[in-house]
């Protein structure tokens, strides 16, 4: 018998920031495994990733990116910016479509700019202003829509990012409705917060 698994992950590219968020839930089939998981995974200081779909593919893959971001480092002495970074990854999932790494993956990140990606476990790759991947997605997008505007500010979007994910976890079984993580990414780096449901 096949098990379901779900979330629901979001991002939102503003001109000074990117922001994503994703559910704590850990899920199978009918049962939640954890209400405290982290589905946002950093690889450097300036970007990182959601996970949406086989937890083991996904921590292989963000080994492979930070091993590959400290090589970059090493042997050119600047960082990976987000985009190369998101175009190794489409690389890596293309090689292995034969057997592919069972993942939806958004990569966001501010390096020389921002810049948001989403990848499907096939390699395509779409850069966005902003994405939604899981199974709460339809109706994480339709919250995102509906609220976003060119120009937006910091606030504005991580607030945006936050109802989305909350929407989606009312109408999603398998999306966690207690409690949000959010990774807004600056110029000046990362910040990580939860913020926890009461209804």
């Amino acid at each position: 018998m096949e098990k379901k698994t779900g979330t629901t992950t979001v991002g939102i590219k503003v001109k000074d920031a990117v922001i994503l968020a994703a559910d704590t839930q850990a899920s199978l089939g009918n049962m939640v495994e954890s209400l405290n998981i982290r589905k946002i995974l950093p690889i450097t200081d300036r970007i990182a990733i959601t996970t949406a779909g086989s937890v083991g593919d996904v921590q292989a893959l963000a080994r492979m990116l930070e091993a590959q971001a400290r090589y970059y480092q090493f042997t050119w002495g600047r960082p990976m910016t987000t985009k190369a970074m998101a175009h190794l990854l489409s690389n890596i999932l293309n090689e292995n479509k034969w057997f592919p790494y069972m993942v939806q993956i958004l990569i966001g990140g501010y390096v020389d700019e921002p810049e948001l990606a989403s990848l499907d476990a096939l390699g395509g790759l779409v850069f966005e202003r902003y994405t939604a991947t899981g199974s709460g997605s339809p109706f994480a997008i339709a919250v995102i829509e509906d609220g976003y505007s060119e120009g937006m500010g910091i606030e504005e979007a991580k607030d945006l990012v936050v109802r989305a994910v909350k929407t989606a976890g009312k109408r999603d079984v398998y999306t966690g409705s207690k409690k949000v993580q959010v990774l807004l990414i600056t110029r000046d780096g990362m910040k990580e917060e939860f913020i926890e449901f009461r209804d």
